[in-house]
């Protein structure tokens, strides 16, 4: 099948921009390669320390070097329900690789915190930061030098990128990832946003709120809705990092063990010890990347990953832009309608034909670079399948042609819509992004006064008060990384939800995040520059006029040139998102963060500068 133009054109552009950085990490990836195994090179007392706590078999192993032996690398705490499976893996990677003469040891251990838990609290400050974080405890845990390939264990927001990042790092390694998988279906998503509108309103208590949440949230794996960790696992196996399929089968099964084990050999098998030898930095590319902003609009995935894709292909020499984002989004059509993009969850995405089903017509239709080297091998064609037990061994089997359900996963002839929904405005106050796939099309453009609020509680606290029964853009500034770590603002999507079901025109404009299950309210977020950063959304007053178009990319404050010239910046005081929760600790990452285009990184990768210099 013949590629898309624009999909050949993005690529083109991605990849003499990326020319430099790009030649420079596979230099560095290639020199580590040619060093060989490095148990080779260690010395006998740093391979003692590093057997020391292995049984007797697994130490005679790592010191005779002849099998590999792998790092593990895992996001396992038992609070959160997505990766509390993830305690069991590690004795099952190493009993499954003892039986093919090889070893595995736990590396390092990466925090997994829960946006879910933090939302509008303190801790929520410090989320965006954790992914630098987890990137930096992925590299020090392979900085050991004692591994030949490693397994990356995690689900949720910040984790995946942040173990991508660091991984990036080890490039000469083979690198796979292997998730938890969802938990079953529970309080439909319909329901569950019913109730948390009637709560805003009032009109039902917290001990109905706790029922529903509970029914929402409530056994291991990941949660169902189509935010930033289901994205997460969707990108990883658009971009081969997974074995085909495993994104969303269920924790605690017989096929997501056949999975754990089947992972644990397939890495084992392409190390640099054996004659199938596939590198992280030879599976991820300017069309691995390309290909993950392409499924990230097929499946109407997570505005988050406007800022980690940017911050992921970077660790890899590579650089993207929202321009890029943009373009593709206009080619790739929405197949997906998964909450909030609709009242599915993703075990109904799965049942209806998964990302194999995604896979396949994306491929058919040139939207995505099939000739792409994966974790399995070349091509892509191998992920439009899905995993199933023949017997008790893993296998697989070409993806259903025919979606068991088309509310929920259309065929490319008949999309959910004709794009992906993804849209970069631009204009005066700078540029932002806007997920419209869930907002009504009569509700995308919207010119209505400003009402700007210091915090997420004043307009919470006004609209309790019917202050805001009214038409007007919400404008939030210092909500940037370099203001308060880029919290998410999700706690305003039911009250703002409620204004607009009331019939009010509203919309919100923000330098900070909104979250990765962004839904019906208008939302221009991620604006930069920031308020902090000089940003003209720190020089919004209340009762400018502004317009936000996403149909035609616009967001404009009607306000004169001369007259912005003459405004001073909007003061706040910042100090207490600065402290408490831990939050002192960050200071230095809030003074080296870049802005969200840049993809919000608090580290230099080679020669790190504006995208858009």
């Amino acid at each position: 099948m013949q590629l898309n133009d624009s999909l050949v054109r993005v690529t083109d552009r991605i990849r003499e921009r990326s020319n430099k950085t790009r030649r420079a990490y596979l230099a560095q990836m290639r020199a580590a390669a040619a060093d060989g195994p490095h148990r080779s090179s260690v010395s006998c007392g740093n391979l003692a320390h590093a057997a020391a706590a292995c049984p007797a078999g697994d130490k005679k192993l790592i010191a005779k070097g002849g099998g590999p032996n792998i790092a593990i690398v895992t996001a396992y705490n038992d609070m959160l329900s997505a990766h509390q499976p993830l305690g069991g893996y590690p004795e099952i990677i190493k009993q499954t690789l003892n039986e093919i003469g090889a070893t595995a040891q736990i590396a390092g251990g990466v925090p997994a915190m829960c946006d879910g838990v933090t939302q509008g609290q303190p801790g929520m400050d410090l989320s965006l930061f954790s992914r630098d974080v987890i990137a930096m405890a992925t590299a020090i845990s392979l900085s050991h030098n004692v591994f030949d390939a490693g397994l990356m264990l995690g689900v949720c927001d910040k984790i995946v990128p942040g173990l991508f990042i660091g991984a990036a790092r080890f490039g000469h390694l083979p690198i796979m990832f292997l998730p938890a998988g969802p938990m079953g279906s529970g309080l439909p998503n319909d329901e569950k946003a019913r109730i948390r509108q009637l709560y805003a309103e009032g009109k039902v208590g917290r001990d109905e709120l706790l029922k529903a949440e509970s029914e929402s949230y409530h056994s291991p794996g990941t949660c169902t809705f189509y935010g930033t960790a289901n994205s997460n696992q969707m990108l990883m196996e658009v971009m081969g990092l997974h074995l085909p399929g495993s994104a969303f089968v269920h924790p605690g099964t017989p096929l997501r063990e056949a999975i754990v084990r089947h992972t644990a050999r397939r890495v084992a098998e392409t190390t640099a010890l054996g004659d199938n030898y596939i590198a992280f930095c030879d599976v991820i590319d300017e069309r691995a990347i390309v290909n993950a902003i392409v499924g990230l609009h097929a499946t109407g995935g997570s505005t988050n990953h406007t800022i980690h894709l940017i911050a992921m292909a970077r660790a890899a020499g590579i650089i993207i832009d929202w321009d890029d984002f943009s373009a593709l989004s206009a080619v790739t059509p929405l197949l997906a309608r998964i909450y909030p993009n609709g009242p599915a969850d993703v075990n109904h995405f799965q049942a209806a034909g998964g990302l194999g089903f995604i896979i396949r017509e994306l491929i058919g239709a040139g939207l995505l670079h099939g000739d792409v080297k994966t974790v399995m091998g070349d091509g892509l064609d191998a992920f439009a399948a899905e995993p199933f037990l023949d017997g008790g061994a893993l296998s697989w089997r070409a993806a259903p042609k025919i979606s068991s359900d088309d509310t929920v996963l259309r065929t490319i002839s008949k999309p959910v819509s004709p794009t992906g929904g993804l849209v970069l405005v631009k204009g005066n106050l700078g540029r932002a992004i806007i997920k419209v796939s869930a907002v009504e099309p009569e509700r995308r453009t919207i010119e209505a006064p400003a009402i700007v609020f210091r915090t997420q509680q004043e307009l919470m606290d006004r609209f309790k008060i019917g202050a805001l029964n009214r038409d007007f853009v919400a404008v939030l500034p210092f909500q940037g990384p370099k203001a308060n770590g880029m919290p998410e603002l999700h706690k305003l999507t039911p009250l703002l939800g409620v204004l607009q079901n009331k019939g009010f025109k509203v919309a919100l404009i923000t330098d900070g995040r909104m979250s990765g299950a962004s839904g019906k309210v208008p939302a221009a977020i991620h604006l930069t520059p920031e308020a902090l950063d000089g940003g003209v959304i720190g020089k919004i007053r209340d009762g400018d006029r502004i317009r936000l178009d996403a149909e035609n990319g616009v967001l404009e404050l009607d306000v004169s040139h001369d007259e912005l010239n003459m405004r001073a910046p909007m003061t706040t005081d910042l100090g207490r998102d600065r402290w408490g929760s831990g939050r002192e600790l960050f200071a230095g990452l809030r003074a080296a963060v870049s802005g969200a285009e840049d993809g919000a990184m608090t580290f230099a990768l080679e020669e790190k500068q504006s995208l858009k210099e």
